[in-house]
């Protein structure tokens, strides 16, 4: 089965699970897992950032940093077809009284120049919940995997330290992006005052995702992630993969990118799929279909019958995501079963 459904269903590379048979191990907890502590400098020296915390999964990075960053009562501004606005239950809100305020994405992924101006703007009002936090996302996800603009994020990051806003960054394919926009992590994060970023997408490991900042702010993080629940123990088995990942794994990642401009070049010969234009290609590819939500089920289920697997994006579209397992042969023969599929859906 060729699984397109997203980058998550990577599996961990040998050299991976050897490293974490033989993982060194302590009581993270107490701050004594050496296995945790080396991934968490690794991290936080590739993002330029002073330290970093380990946690399960990038929703909870995002979560620990949104409740570290917000008092209780106090307004975070969000794009509207963010990862945190939309995929993450609203655990701001229902764990930290956090006001989740959306503002547009453009195609692009930016957040609406406008619109941010606007709700930067608003003067203090005690009948309003008082800004605190923006967060920005890149590469964006529902917008095709785009990958944010350097000048964006500076923009961004200069309006919201003029209000006294601090700025996270949702930078869950962060390597990915850095590749397109041909930079460093380190570089993309430096216009934000957080950082969080996945392991368990293109980096292949089997869990676990990375927040990074100042010390005294991974102090507090420290703390949030125990009150949620993420406080582990002997968290090297997990560490060992991300620091396998970070040293194995980043470079990589071109070969998922020129797979995924292959995909949506073949994609684009087949009637009656519209693939959608991205700049600057990461490794999604975001196809419309003619013919509305059955038509999108029934191509589907063709697919799935010719051993591919794709994800709905909403009505009307799918999305593949290319990734470590996928290759060049992989791509080849989704897009002959996807030429198969579509005559079967649309065909006279």
């Amino acid at each position: 089965m060729i699984d397109l459904r997203s980058d998550t269903v990577t599996l961990p590379t040998p050299e991976m699970r050897e490293a974490i048979a033989r993982a060194e191990l302590g009581d993270d907890v107490y701050g004594e897992d050496p296995s945790v502590n080396r991934l968490q400098a690794m991290a936080a020296s590739m993002m330029g950032k002073e330290a970093a915390l380990l946690v399960p999964s990038g929703t909870m990075g995002n979560l620990a940093a949104m409740l570290t960053h917000c008092a209780r009562g106090t307004k975070a501004i969000v794009g509207a077809r963010s990862h945190t606005n939309l995929f993450e239950a609203g655990g701001a809100s229902a764990l930290g009284g956090i006001v989740l305020t959306a503002i547009a994405n453009t195609e692009d992924g930016e957040l609406d120049a406008d619109e941010l101006a606007r709700e930067l703007g608003m003067p203090a009002d005690e009948h309003f919940a008082p800004p605190a936090l923006v967060v920005l996302e890149n590469t964006h996800n529902q917008c095709g995997g785009a990958p944010i603009k350097l000048s964006h994020m500076a923009e961004v990051s200069a309006a919201a330290h003029r209000r006294n806003l601090r700025l996270h960054l949702d930078g869950a394919r962060i390597f990915n992006a850095a590749l397109a926009l041909e930079t460093t992590p380190k570089e993309i994060a430096s216009a934000a005052d957080t950082v969080s970023f996945c392991l368990s997408k293109g980096l292949g490991c089997p869990v676990g995702s990375v927040l990074c900042g100042s010390r005294e702010f991974i102090a507090g993080a420290r703390r949030t992630r125990k009150i949620l629940g993420g406080g582990m123990r002997q968290a090297g088995i997990i560490a060992a993969a991300g620091i396998v990942a970070l040293t194995t794994m980043v470079d990589r990642l071109a070969e998922d990118h020129q797979n995924a401009r292959a995909l949506a070049q073949g994609f684009a010969l087949v009637a009656g799929l519209n693939v959608r234009a991205v700049k600057n290609r990461t490794n999604m590819v975001v196809v419309g279909v003619d013919g509305g939500w059955e038509a999108l089920g029934r191509f589907m289920a063709a697919m799935h019958q010719r051993g591919v697997l794709i994800s709905p994006r909403d009505m009307t579209s799918f999305r593949a995501v290319t990734h470590h397992g996928i290759s060049r042969a992989d791509v080849d023969r989704t897009v002959a079963a996807a030429a198969q599929a579509a005559g079967e859906v649309f065909g006279d």
